[in-house]
């Protein structure tokens, strides 16, 4: 089969042919449909300082994806040939604290598909049958279905806090970002800003609920900007999604006395924050999430996209074959796409 890899530790990526994997105990075969690129496969191909330390290759990259189970390993009993699964990313060591405590997206001994083990940036993948997620094909198509893993870790993170007619920034407008941004209007805020530096990224956020977005790097004051189209006074809830360290300041910032931040981007390095004057003063709640929620965000996650109170089809800016990867990733590289989805099978859209 065909599958994109990173063969060595060095920058770049490969599409070259591998063994089809045989379904071990417990697992099952799918033959992938779709799989989108998030922004750690980016990492991966650049071969950052955080790839080198943390993958081992060679390695199958990609944790986001939806296809057809063709084959079972022993032992399997709750999914059958021919289900239309996607996957949780997230595989799970079912036996520590926290997997035995319904908190398994904090297990310690987690290993994710695409980054430890093989993912599904190929023709098949062996996924255990523990994460495979049975979807209904009528309501969601593959393009939708392999967003599902990266769509609930907004979900997760806006689930945190009540958002009704609340005042909330986002800052950060990557695909997360924009996920937040459209549950949070499909929640009820009551006044949705948001910020980010590049125009393609602000016009979607403004496609998907945005009332006012704002280039922080054309503006002096990111916070005179927030409190001003909010009346004069901070942001109820804001929702820190880019990692990038301004930003983190500016969260602190521009939310108000007794309001609630929730921290979701990654910075690149240690973030130095005034404790005193940013939280304590303040009266700030701050929430740190990561991952979702297995498998309780799943449930939310499908409610949402099957009943249509959230579409993701704006995100989705191309679906091209697996053997134009590297296009795939220069586009997004380029930050003039959102979601870009591989079909193995080919695609023309």
């Amino acid at each position: 089969m065909r599958a994109i890899r990173k063969r060595r530790a060095e920058p770049g990526l490969v599409l070259e042919e591998v063994p089809v994997p045989a379904p071990g105990p417990g697992e099952v075969l799918v033959r992938v449909e779709a799989a989108s690129i998030c922004g750690t496969d980016l990492h991966i191909r650049r071969w950052d300082e955080w790839s080198a330390e943390r993958v081992t290759p060679p390695l199958t990259l990609g944790h986001e994806l939806c296809g057809t189970v063709v084959a079972l390993g022993s032992g399997v009993t709750s999914i059958g040939e021919g289900d239309y699964v996607s996957a949780e990313s997230h595989v799970t060591c079912g036996v520590c604290f926290h997997c035995r405590t319904g908190k398994a997206h904090m297990c310690e001994q987690t290993r994710i598909l695409g980054v430890d083990r093989d993912g599904g940036f190929a023709d098949y993948v062996s996924i255990p049958a523990s994460v495979a997620w049975q979807n209904d094909r009528a309501k969601l198509p593959p393009e939708i279905a392999c967003l599902q893993e990266p769509f609930g870790n907004a979900v997760f993170a806006t689930s945190t806090q009540n958002l009704a007619g609340r005042a909330v920034a986002v800052l950060g407008c990557g695909p997360v970002g924009l996920f937040t941004i459209a549950i949070a209007r499909a929640f009820g805020a009551g006044r949705l800003l948001a910020s980010d530096h590049v125009p393609f990224r602000l016009e979607l956020a403004r496609r998907l609920g945005a009332d006012d977005v704002v280039d922080f790097a054309a503006v002096d004051d990111v916070r005179g900007w927030f409190v001003e189209r909010n009346e004069g006074v901070g942001l109820g809830v804001v929702f820190e999604m880019s990692g990038a360290l301004q930003a983190i300041q500016d969260a602190f910032a521009i939310a108000r006395h007794g309001g609630n931040v929730v921290l979701f981007g990654i910075p690149a390095r240690p973030a130095t924050i005034d404790v005193a004057e940013s939280l304590i003063f303040k009266n700030l709640t701050v929430t740190a999430v990561n991952g979702r929620a297995i498998w309780e965000t799943w449930y939310t996650t499908r409610w949402l996209l099957e009943h249509g109170v959230v579409d993701l089809r704006p995100l989705i800016s191309a679906e091209l074959p697996l053997e134009r990867f590297d296009e795939a990733f220069d586009l997004l590289e380029s930050g003039e796409a959102c979601k870009i989805v591989l079909r193995p099978s080919g695609a023309s859209a």
